[in-house]
């Protein structure tokens, strides 16, 4: 079963966007719940996204994109 990695609510605002900073994994790449995937951007200020679950990744935008909050940013496949 695949569960997706959202892009994190930033802001009461549903259309506030941000930054695909950097990937610290590459699809095809088996991760542990918990795992630093990703460091996203909101003006200036960095955050970590961590694999919800264990499972192999596959990632769903490129670095450098700009994503609203809310949006489908990775898919971790658990093998269930």
């Amino acid at each position: 079963m695949s569960v997706t990695v959202h892009f994190p609510a930033i802001s009461k605002d549903p259309n506030a966007e941000g930054v695909l900073a950097t990937w610290f994994v590459r699809t095809g790449e088996r991760v542990n719940a918990g795992h630093i995937i990703a460091e996203v951007m909101v003006d200036k200020v960095s955050m970590d996204i961590e694999a919800p679950v264990a499972g192999v990744v596959r990632l769903l935008c490129d670095e450098e994109a700009t994503v609203r909050q809310g949006d489908a940013i990775a898919e971790v496949d658990d093998g269930a």
